[in-house]
């Protein structure tokens, strides 16, 4: 996992130093104050320099499995990215399976195909 915002290396310090949530981060926090990173993952607003709230689930392939870009004032919900994730993993395990809407870690995983259209 990693951050990346157009703060500079800088500001991600006093962040981390002063910010009661963001002390807890343990994950890299990476600077792109050019806004280079920004504008390739489309969430660079021209008009203010800022990056719009986004986030991306890349498998270790190099595969985006899903992209959630909120608008600013708009904050992400983290026990959600990790709820994905652990789908994503869980069916990636397991092959043909899927991962219903709500699904949770320790639920079960449900048949794909289309002779299982309508049984859930």
């Amino acid at each position: 996992m990693i951050s990346v915002s157009t703060d500079t290396e800088f500001s991600h310090w006093m962040w981390k130093q002063t910010s009661p949530t963001i002390k807890f981060v343990d994950f890299p926090m990476a600077s792109d104050p050019s806004g280079e990173v920004a504008r390739a993952y489309g969430v660079w607003q021209r008009s203010n320099g800022l990056n719009k709230r986004g986030r991306f689930i890349i498998d270790p392939d190099g595969v985006i499995r899903a992209v959630e870009i909120l608008h600013t004032p708009v904050g992400r919900n983290v026990d959600e990215l990790i709820r994905q994730i652990k789908a994503m993993q869980a069916v990636t395990e397991n092959p043909g399976m899927a991962a219903p809407a709500g699904w949770q870690p320790g639920d079960d995983l449900i048949e794909t195909g289309k002779e299982f259209i309508g049984k859930y």
